[in-house]
């Protein structure tokens, strides 16, 4: 009992530490954010009202990176991707406070991704059983297909930042199945999604007004979202790879259904924009969260169906690991279920109509 009471105590000290750490670093830093401008203002698509710090996400950063360094085992591959995540607050903070050029951000995000696939050595060397006819190796495209995974994630999570708490909900369903699979597989990088989701935890209840409404509002921002796609990014690589230090926690197709949502939700607009003829980062009101809304509910309701969604996705996800469905079939129910939502994007009236019809 004695065992048991230490490694809970070694599991819960922290995750408390990061909660408490993240909820003092935003108490401490939204009269400094809007002291120097780092703030969102109202106008355009965005219909806040008042000027709101962007404070959570760098709270959400320097509470994981004090967590780590305090509790982890120091690694190169720890170090690399803590210095890969400041690189990514770093544009993200920029980028929050001058609206940097979309280049200026892919450039950034493809460095972090170096230093990932080149200074840790964790990169996608294959895909599994993909297809049913053995495990497809990647050879020298593994490096160039990480890259565009690494770019693809870290964008998918900033672009689904719409309505309050939808980015900080998402990532907490997608860090906690990634927890679970690893901590059942005895991967020890299974602690990393959990700092995450006690220090985003700790933002929520500002964002959210939880749990009396007397906290005031604060947005993680673009430092935020891009540092928690990187993150999910990092930890799909080292829980699906044979090639990383610990077991093989999921196959590379499990892991789009832990982010099926943000992902499909990209991919689809950004096709929707191509086909339009406008570059797919321009911004829009064509997102899941938009649909939701046009059809009658408020953002909350939105909020609340959307990550009803993802959680059961990322439950597909689970247990098709757990019963060891063949990848080809998690690959096809996948790509269907892609499908079928970028009909609905594409033919966003009629959906609309019908959510209306029955809601």
């Amino acid at each position: 009992m004695d065992l048991l009471a230490s490694h809970q105590l070694q599991l819960i000290i922290p995750l408390l530490f990061a909660f408490f750490a993240s909820y003092s670093f935003i108490r401490l830093g939204k009269p400094l954010a809007v002291k120097v401008g780092l703030v969102d203002k109202p106008g355009g698509r965005k219909t806040h009202k008042g000027a709101i710090p962007l404070i959570g996400g760098i709270a959400i950063f320097l509470a994981v990176l004090s967590s780590a360094l305090l509790f982890f085992p120091t690694s190169m591959t720890l170090r690399m991707y803590l210095l890969s995540a400041i690189l990514m607050l770093f544009i993200g903070v920029l980028d929050d406070r001058y609206d940097l050029k979309v280049s200026y951000r892919l450039f950034a995000q493809a460095i972090a991704a170096s230093m990932m696939i080149f200074g840790a050595g964790e990169y996608l060397s294959d895909l599994g059983n993909l297809l049913g006819f053995g495990v497809v190796h990647l050879g020298w495209f593994g490096p160039v297909i990480t890259l565009i995974a690494v770019i693809g994630a870290i964008n998918a999570f900033n672009m689904v930042d719409g309505i309050d708490g939808l980015a900080g909900m998402l990532s907490i369903v997608s860090f906690s199945a990634i927890a679970i699979l690893m901590a059942i597989a005895g991967n020890q990088w299974f602690m990393l999604p959990l700092l995450f989701i006690a220090a985003i935890g700790a933002y929520l209840m500002f964002n959210l007004g939880w749990p009396v409404g007397k906290l005031r509002k604060i947005f993680m921002g673009d430092a935020g979202s891009m540092v928690i796609g990187l993150t999910i990014v990092w930890l799909l690589v080292l829980g699906s790879q044979s090639g990383s230090d610990e077991e093989v926690a999921f196959s590379p197709v499990i892991a789009l259904w832990l982010i099926a949502v943000p992902l499909m939700d990209m991919a689809a607009i950004m096709y929707r924009r191509k086909k339009k003829g406008q570059s797919p980062f321009k911004p829009d009101r064509d997102h899941l969260h938009h649909i939701f809304m046009r059809a009658g509910l408020n953002p909350r309701q939105a909020l609340g169906y959307i990550t009803a969604i993802a959680i059961l996705f990322a439950g597909i996800g689970i247990a098709g690991h757990l019963l060891a469905i063949p990848e080809y079939l998690m690959l096809a129910g996948f790509v269907a279920l892609f499908t079928v939502y970028a009909w609905a994007i594409q033919h966003i009236w009629i959906v609309v109509k019908w959510l209306r019809a029955h809601n």
